[in-house]
C-alpha cells in the first residue's frame, strides 16, 4: 500500500520538484472574471491547476477559504478534489485544517477529510496529544502532517517556551518522530521563517518529510530555507507558496520560477 509520503517521493522523482502549491482560493481576491461563474473558487482553482501543475508535486486547499462561504464553498473544494483525484491523481494533496480533538470527533474530522473530501494528507495540532490524533494516525495510507514550529510572526509565544531545558516545538520533533510514527506516515510543519529551527528539526527527525510553508509572501529565504531543511536524498521537504503564485500575473511562470530557485539549492554541501 503506497502511503501519502511514498506519493510525494515518487511526484518529485518524476517531475524533479519540491514544490506545493497553496489553493488559497480567497473569493475577495480572486480575478473578476470567475466571479460570473456559479463555482467561481473551482473555477479559479481548476485554471491555477492546469497553470501549474508540471511543476507542482502537491496542491495545499486552506479549508477556511471554503468554509468561509458555507455549503457552497465547501462544494466547491469537493468539486477541486474530485478534479485533481480524476486528472493529477499523482499529486498529493495536502488539506490545512490543523484539526485536532477528543477521539470521537477527530473520528468524524478523518472521516470528512479522508474519505468524503478525498485528500492525501491533513495539518493537525498536537496539543492534545496522541489520543486524539489516533483515528488519523492510524490511516496507514492517508498523511499526518503536525504543527511543530509554525511560520507566523506569534509562534513563539507557545512554541519556544522551554521544557526541561527543550523548546516545545523540539519536544514535538521528537515525540512525533520516536513515538507517534509508527506507520512512516507522519510529517511535520516547520515554516521557512525560521530556518535555524527548522535546522534543528531536520537533525531531530532525520529523513521524515517536512510541510514548509513561509514561502513567497510571508517572506522566507528560499536558500536559507532549502539549505536549512534538505534530507540526505535531497528531498524530504514540501515547501509550499500560496499567494505568491495564484495571484501572481502569471501563475505558471511564478510556478516554474520557485521550482527552479528550490533546486539550486536541494544538493547538500558534500554532494
Amino acid at each position: 500500500m503506497t502511503n501519502a509520503v511514498e506519493k510525494f517521493n515518487t511526484r518529485v522523482e518524476i517531475i524533479n520538484s519540491l514544490l506545493c502549491v497553496g489553493l488559497d482560493s480567497d473569493i475577495r481576491l480572486i480575478p473578476d472574471r470567475f466571479l460570473t461563474s456559479t463555482t467561481p473558487q473551482f473555477d479559479f482553482n481548476r485554471w491555477i491547476i492546469e497553470q501549474t501543475q508540471e511543476f507542482t508535486s502537491a496542491y495545499k486547499p486552506q479549508i477556511a477559504f471554503y468554509e468561509a462561504r458555507g455549503d457552497a464553498g465547501l462544494r466547491e473544494l469537493k468539486l477541486t478534489m474530485e478534479y485533481l483525484t480524476a486528472v493529477h491523481p499523482d499529486i498529493l494533496t495536502i488539506c490545512d485544517a490543523k484539526r485536532g480533538d477528543i477521539g470521537s470527533t477527530s473520528e468524524g474530522y478523518a472521516t470528512a477529510i479522508f474519505d468524503w473530501l478525498g485528500f492525501d494528507a491533513v495539518t493537525l495540532n498536537p496539543y492534545l496529544g496522541r489520543e486524539a490524533l489516533d483515528p488519523f494516525l492510524k490511516r496507514q495510507d492517508k498523511g499526518c502532517i503536525i504543527l511543530c514550529r509554525t511560520s507566523n510572526p506569534g509562534a513563539g509565544e507557545f512554541q519556544d517556551l522551554q521544557v526541561n531545558e527543550e523548546a516545545l516545538w523540539e519536544i514535538i520533533a521528537w515525540t512525533v518522530n520516536d513515538s507517534w510514527n509508527t506507520h512512516e506516515n507522519c510529517m511535520l510543519v516547520a515554516g521557512a521563517t525560521y530556518p535555524e529551527e527548522l535546522r534543528r528539526i531536520r537533525e531531530i527527525v532525520g529523513e521524515m518529510t517536512l510541510l514548509v510553508p513561509g514561502l513567497g509572501a510571508q517572506g522566507g529565504d528560499v536558500e536559507a530555507t532549502v539549505r536549512a531543511g534538505i534530507n540526505t536524498s535531497s528531498r524530504g521537504m514540501i515547501l509550499n507558496s500560496a499567494r505568491g503564485i495564484i495571484f501572481s500575473s502569471d501563475p505558471s511562470l511564478a510556478a516554474r520560477d520557485l521550482r527552479d530557485s528550490i533546486n539550486q539549492y536541494r544538493q547538500l554541501p558534500d554532494q
